[in-house]
Parts: structure tokens; C-alpha cells; sequence
């Protein structure tokens, strides 16, 4: 293990995983799309994370939260993980970070 990898967070960790977790018809992570409105870790480091998707319909629907569970279980401190699918707030393009636009070309 790095030293960077010692001044890593919990948090931090899960975000790298996130990031390795893609929309399969946008190709931009779940992370910087801005799905994911919400990462809580109680004490005992279990997970929840608190997403939603592009669409209610989307046809990856069922299989993008099974890859984040998985992600995030990579993570080597992360005891538990559930993810929680939510619709309110809606998604919009306004929830994307900078880089998903400028790599969309959206800026």
C-alpha cells in the first residue's frame, strides 16, 4: 500500500469505486453523472448508497445497482453495502459534474 493510499478516507475509497461503475449507454461514470446523491457509513462500516438512475426506465435499471453493491464491496474496509434506488429528486443534466459535460460535450 502507498502512503496516498493511507491518507485515503473510507468515503474516498467508495468514490473511487463508484467511479469505476458506468451508465453502459453514456460513457460516463455513475459518479461524475451524478447519480449518486448520497454515500452514509454508520459506525460499524456499513454502506448505503443512496442513487438513481438517467431514467425510470432505463434499460439497465436491475443491473446497475448489482454493479455498485459490487464495487463498493471491493473496498476493502466496507463491512456491508446496500444500495438504495430512489427518483426524487429527479435526475437532469444539471447533476453531472464538469468533466461528464466537458467529456459529453456538453461545454
Amino acid at each position: 500500500m502507498t502512503e496516498n493510499e493511507y491518507s485515503l478516507t473510507l468515503r474516498d475509497k467508495i468514490i473511487i469505486a463508484l467511479r469505476l461503475v458506468y451508465d453502459p449507454e453514456i460513457p460516463v461514470n455513475i459518479y461524475e453523472l451524478g447519480l449518486v446523491y448520497e454515500i452514509n457509513i454508520d459506525d460499524s462500516k456499513n454502506v448505503e448508497i443512496v442513487m438513481t438512475l438517467t431514467a425510470p426506465n432505463c434499460p439497465e435499471a436491475e443491473m446497475i445497482p448489482v454493479h455498485v453493491e459490487e464495487a463498493v464491496r471491493q473496498v476493502h474496509e466496507v463491512n456491508d453495502v446496500t444500495v438504495r434506488i430512489v427518483f426524487e429528486p429527479q435526475w437532469t443534466m444539471e447533476n453531472m459534474s464538469d468533466e461528464a459535460k466537458l467529456e459529453l460535450g456538453l461545454l
